[in-house]
């Protein structure tokens, strides 16, 4: 995800599955570690929460004479380096 406006006017990105979701999930369940299991539902959640409430941009701005980039690659990106 290199460009802001690699979602632009995605408004149905609402969540993020790292593989596909129940893969993912049966991956997670799979795992022996517990903590980590937690740790890893967690992340998951917390960019799925954030992500139906950030623009997708594609809306034309005269001040820049563009559309508009969005939020959500600019979440994504923060949330994968956190």
């Amino acid at each position: 995800i290199t460009a802001d406006n690699i979602f632009m006017g995605c408004e149905n990105l609402k969540q993020v599955d790292l593989v596909e979701g129940k893969e993912t999930r049966e991956t997670i369940a799979a795992l022996h570690f517990e903590e980590w299991r937690k740790d890893m539902n967690r992340e998951i959640n917390s960019i799925n929460q954030i992500l139906p409430n950030v623009d997708a941009g594609g809306e034309w701005d005269d001040d820049i004479d563009d559309h508009t980039p969005g939020e959500k690659a600019e979440e994504i990106r923060t949330w994968i380096r956190s």
